[in-house]
C-alpha cells in the first residue's frame, strides 16, 4: 500500500488516502474518488489542467517510473522537465518532480502531491 499525500492552499488541510500497490488508478482517480479538487479538463495528457509536484517520502528508494509520450510532451512544453529528468526517470528510475495527475499512477510509495489549485499551476 502507498499513503498518497494531498497538499494544496485551497483546502482546509492536508489529506492522506491509501492507495493499493498494483492498482492501476492513476492519482487524478484517486483524487477523483476522495473528493480531492485537483483541476483537471481532459483526463487525457493533452491539456496539463492536472499539473502536479510530487515529493517522494523516501527519494533514495527508486521505483519504476512510466512517463507517457502524451506527458512527456506536455511537460517539456510547460517548461516542468528537461531531456536529462526524461533521461533520469526512464533509464536511472529517478522520479522527476512534475507530473500530469491524470497520467502519474500510484506505486508501492509513500509520496505528497501538491497543487495549486489553478488549472495547470503546481
Amino acid at each position: 500500500m502507498a499513503n498518497i499525500t494531498f497538499s494544496s492552499p485551497i483546502m482546509h488541510e492536508q489529506k492522506t488516502v491509501y492507495a493499493v500497490a498494483g492498482d492501476t488508478k492513476t492519482i487524478l482517480a484517486l483524487a477523483e474518488e476522495h473528493r480531492i479538487p485537483i483541476p483537471f479538463d481532459c483526463k487525457d495528457g493533452n491539456c496539463a489542467s492536472c499539473l502536479i509536484e510530487v515529493t517522494y517520502a523516501e527519494p533514495s528508494v527508486k521505483k519504476g517510473i512510466h512517463l507517457t509520450e502524451k506527458e512527456k510532451a506536455k511537460l517539456r512544453e510547460l517548461g516542468k522537465i528537461t531531456a536529462a529528468e526524461i533521461e533520469d526517470a526512464e533509464v536511472r528510475d529517478m522520479p522527476p518532480r512534475y507530473r500530469l495527475a491524470c497520467q502519474f499512477i500510484a506505486r508501492d510509495e509513500d509520496v505528497t502531491v501538491s497543487f495549486t489549485g489553478e488549472p495547470g499551476g503546481a
